[in-house]
């Protein structure tokens, strides 16, 4: 329902409109046997069924010890048991924390220091790792199954996974209401200059970024696709706003392009979020006469880049595009089936949206600036990184929340992104820090210099390239610098390219000047790790 029609006096949505336990009470009571979730290999969850499964692990969280406002870390691939833990502890009023399961070393030791929980609940193939790099005080740990394994280190409570699926009574009400300005989860920025960043989203910033506001083209008969991860909004957003409004969702577990369509059929999909890659991906596979036995509608693809008229032509459904980022709630949208190549669509109502040069001043129509924005409603934004008040100052400057990210704005108000001011690197919908690869670039005792950067795909997005300068007297082989990586490191940030040179090009200052090594791209002595046949499959949880 449109915020303009639906706002309480503190300029917020009603607590049963965006607050996930109210609104599932609500749609239980209201609509008991439609179904909300759809999943890969049958498993079905109506309203009443999901409210039931959630009060039952609220309650086994509650006697775990979890409390309005706990944080609680979930280190988990998308499934039923990642949907229902998150759910349950936000009926508890508490904070879901979702990590990326692919994270490893100083990366997964970062954030979970930062996350401030007590409490995670931990796929079993990833336990290990974990209990590493966990911080003193995370103390319990609820693994997925109840298989017997070896005892971790004495400090922690360990429980199999029946601790959280038992049939158990209804948690007690939280001491006060949940609110739509609390806080609902914590869910982390791939990193970009620095360390990963965790951005503190209330019920009003979820609702905000993927909400009837935001994605007008969606209604609530539709049946959106949840094939991103809960650790990006992509997944976590879009599950928890689909049961407020009482839509549906279709699980699975991650995008694969051999099996898509019979996905999308099997499972009665009418929406699905595409990725440029993914999108590129579908289009590449050879034509075949079921391109439009579907119920698929719309699909949304981003970035853009050229693929929507083909997309439409073949598969029969409308293209939509947009730009958002973890921290902020959809603020480019675009119109269906847009003409022009490569945009990013134009602002929505609810959202005030400027391009600015350094010292936050406008620039004009087809000049570069940095978008920054602000919104009409209050919370509708992230109100912050977690533990970190500095980047929290920067990114709020002004009264304004600055992207980093730069646009041009052309005549006819089409927003076409530009460039990112941050030193990010983007791999199939993953931002990726340049200053994560290098740090662990820099722990391999041959290397004394090392700088990450991104070069185009032929698919969408970036590609990963390394630029490396020896240790005096050392020589360094790309294959075995690709092997220190591998446990250090998730498999998306692993770079494809591998440059050596005696030394990178600095400032007077010593700062590499990445920007060369940008413009130089892929030299002709570049080591090409798929060229050499060292592909690398993404980690299947």
């Amino acid at each position: 329902m449109p915020l303009s029609a639906d706002y309480a006096a503190e300029g917020t949505y009603p607590a049963d409109t965006c607050v996930l336990r109210y609104a599932l009470e609500r749609n239980a009571r209201a609509k008991p046997d439609d179904v909300f979730a759809a999943f890969e290999g049958g498993e079905c969850w109506t309203f009443a069924q999901t409210l039931q499964q959630v009060e039952s692990l609220a309650g086994n969280l509650h006697e775990l010890g979890v409390r309005q406002g706990d944080h609680v870390v979930l280190v988990l691939p998308t499934s039923p048991l990642a949907l229902r833990a998150m759910f349950a502890i936000n009926y508890l009023g508490a904070v879901y924390v979702p990590i990326n399961p692919a994270l490893k070393g100083s990366s997964l030791e970062h954030v979970l220091h930062n996350a401030g929980a007590a409490l995670a609940i931990v796929n079993e193939s990833v336990l290990d790792r974990v209990v590493a790099a966990a911080p003193p005080g995370l103390t319990t740990i609820v693994r997925s199954s109840d298989a017997a394994v070896p005892a971790p280190p004495g400090r922690f409570t360990i429980y199999g996974v029946s601790a959280l699926t038992k049939a158990a009574a209804a948690p007690p009400a939280p001491p006060r209401p949940i609110r739509p300005f609390d806080l609902q989860s914590i869910i982390y920025t791939s990193g970009t200059t620095g360390r990963s960043k965790g951005v503190l989203s209330s019920y009003m910033h979820s609702y905000s970024c993927v909400g009837p506001d935001a994605w007008t083209c969606l209604t609530a008969d539709d049946r959106q696709l949840l094939h991103m991860p809960i650790f990006h909004i992509g997944g976590a957003f879009i599950a928890c706003v689909s049961l407020c409004v009482g839509s549906s969702i279709a699980v699975v577990s991650h995008f694969r392009t051999d099996a898509f369509w019979d996905q999308i059929r099997e499972l009665e999909v009418t929406s699905a979020f595409l990725l440029g890659a993914m999108a590129t991906f579908l289009l590449k596979q050879p034509p075949h006469r079921r391109d439009r036995d579907h119920r698929l509608r719309m699909v949304f693809i981003v970035p853009l880049g050229q693929s929507g008229p083909a997309f439409r032509e073949r598969f029969g459904v409308d293209v939509f595009t947009l730009f958002n980022m973890t921290e902020i709630c959809t603020p480019l949208i675009s119109r269906a089936n847009p003409s022009k190549h490569g945009i990013c669509g134009r602002p929505r109502a609810g959202v005030e949206v400027r391009l600015v040069d350094e010292n936050d001043c406008s620039v004009g129509v087809g000049e570069v600036g940095q978008m920054i924005l602000r919104t009409e409603a209050p919370w509708a934004m992230n109100h912050g990184y977690n533990n970190d008040p500095q980047a929290t100052a920067d990114a709020w400057r002004n009264g304004w929340f600055h992207t980093g990210d730069a646009f041009i704005r052309d005549a006819d108000g089409d927003y076409r992104f530009v460039d990112r001011l941050k030193d990010a690197i983007r791999r199939r919908g993953e931002n990726i820090s340049s200053y994560e690869i290098e740090l662990e670039l820099l722990g391999h005792p041959s290397i004394r210099e090392a700088a990450a950067i991104p070069v185009p795909s032929e698919f969408s997005e970036d590609e990963v390239l390394v630029v490396l300068a020896p240790a005096a007297g050392a020589s360094l082989d790309p294959e075995e610098v690709i092997q220190h990586l591998l446990p250090r490191m998730a498999h998306h940030m692993i770079p494809r390219f591998i440059r050596i040179v005696d030394e990178l090009p600095k400032t007077p200052t010593a700062k590499v000047e990445k920007h060369i090594l940008r413009a130089e791209g892929v030299t002709v002595d570049t080591w090409d790790r798929e060229h050499a046949g060292m592909p690398i499959r993404r980690e299947i949880i």
